[in-house]
């Protein structure tokens, strides 16, 4: 284990004693957390892992698969920044026009598996959101 963390429970565990899941040594350590979230948590760039993790596509190819529609400029940054971070592999084919192939590192899959049990916990908790939602809204509502 590097220097600063502590041990990570696993989050049954932590549910059960109510201690955190990771503990960082001082509050300005933040256990290289802040890096991964910045990047996973952003608009776009699950949603690239996602439509890469079922193998290579094209730049127009990937483009298409997202839902919400992407911009050719947000796409470009966002597997540029994937890349920076060892996520995604940018492959360049000397044709004419060159044609350009993005592909997940194995760093990349291993991620996969993360936004796969987010994935299926939102799921999971759909309608208990959505409950949670309407009573929250019933009650703001109620105090305006």
């Amino acid at each position: 284990m590097s220097a600063g963390h502590t041990a990570v429970t696993t989050p049954q565990a932590a549910v059960v004693a109510g201690e955190p899941v990771i503990q960082c040594e001082t509050p300005q350590d933040e256990c290289g957390v802040r890096d991964v979230l910045d990047r996973l948590g952003d608009k776009w760039s699950v949603y690239v892992v996602v439509e890469l993790a079922s193998g290579v596509l094209r730049f127009k190819e990937l483009q298409r698969r997202i839902h919400g529609g992407i911009s050719q400029r947000m796409l470009t940054l966002t597997v540029r920044r994937l890349e920076r971070d060892g996520l995604v592999k940018r492959t360049v084919h000397p044709t004419i026009p060159p044609q350009v192939e993005y592909e997940l590192t194995e760093m990349g899959h291993s991620l996969t598996h993360l936004v796969k049990s987010l994935a299926d916990w939102s799921i999971a908790h759909r309608p208990a959101i959505a409950e949670a939602r309407e009573e929250y809204d019933a009650r703001s509502a109620a105090d305006a």
